[in-house]
């Protein structure tokens, strides 16, 4: 009796467990949903319509990041501003609808990033990013200025839409050295001798190339095999404790009727 009483007190804690988790993934499906829906409908240029998903979206990111502390600061910090900008394009008529769903875009990939730990959505962005910056290459090889800036340019704002979202998944030395790069290289863009802008530029591809290449390894949270290895130790030792007590049980019993027959 008293081992299928702790049985039950361990199933008990893990399913209140699955349970709290199974409510944490349904509001995290829903803010997922809420930003993929603003973005879709900013692509359709129905932006008043995206500019309502958008302020639901900040209703319930508020309750589930402030009140219940399911995110970190820095996450709260970074897709809070995204969100602001989002909502600020959205509601610029000086912006064509490409710059606004750039913008939505930038807002829903961070989103993403916060949910998904693992492969998040702005690693398929590496072939838009990186055909943006052959084109730089392209320029600065041909040496038209002209051309090289307006590719910079270009690239600088197809960066501009996963920049939030790696300062979520990315530790941030390597985000401060990949924008400190990218920075230095737009500052200084009409002083460069033709050596150093490729010297630079090729700092940058190797950097564009490791940020993309390890966000894209399949590994998988260590933490979700301790986990699984501990919820599996708790439920045989368990089992295992209550079999060895079954066993010494029927022994004894067949011990006492070899006594009272003999």
């Amino acid at each position: 009796m008293r081992g299928k009483l702790i049985i039950l007190l361990v199933l008990n804690v893990l399913f209140s467990g699955f349970s709290v988790q199974a409510d944490s993934k349904s509001s995290m499906t829903e803010l997922d949903q809420l930003a993929d829906e603003a973005l879709q409908l900013t692509r359709f240029g129905r932006f008043e319509e995206a500019k309502n998903i958008m302020e639901r979206f900040g209703e319930l990111f508020s309750e589930k990041g402030v009140i219940e502390r399911q995110f970190t600061m820095d996450e709260l910090r970074i897709v809070t501003a995204a969100h602001h900008e989002a909502l600020k394009a959205l509601a610029s008529v000086g912006l064509n609808t490409n710059e606004r769903v750039k913008k939505v875009t930038a807002f829903r990939l961070a989103t993403d990033a916060i949910i998904s730990k693992y492969q998040p959505l702005w690693s398929e962005m590496e072939r838009p990013i990186m055909n943006a910056f052959e084109d730089v290459k392209s320029a600065a090889l041909e040496g038209d200025e002209n051309l090289y800036n307006t590719e910079l340019n270009e690239f600088l704002s197809t960066y501009s839409v996963i920049q939030p979202s790696i300062k979520i998944s990315v530790p941030v030395e390597k985000v401060q050295r990949l924008d400190s790069r990218i920075a230095y290289i737009d500052r200084y863009r009409s002083t460069f001798s033709e050596q150093k802008w490729m010297q630079e530029l090729e700092g940058l591809e190797a950097d564009l190339k490791k940020l993309f290449s390890e966000i894209n390894k399949d590994d998988t949270d260590p933490s979700i095999w301790w986990v699984m290895f501990m919820t599996g130790g708790i439920i045989v030792s368990t089992l295992s404790y209550v079999s060895w007590r079954k066993y010494r049980g029927q022994k004894l019993q067949k011990q006492k009727r070899k006594d009272l027959n003999d």
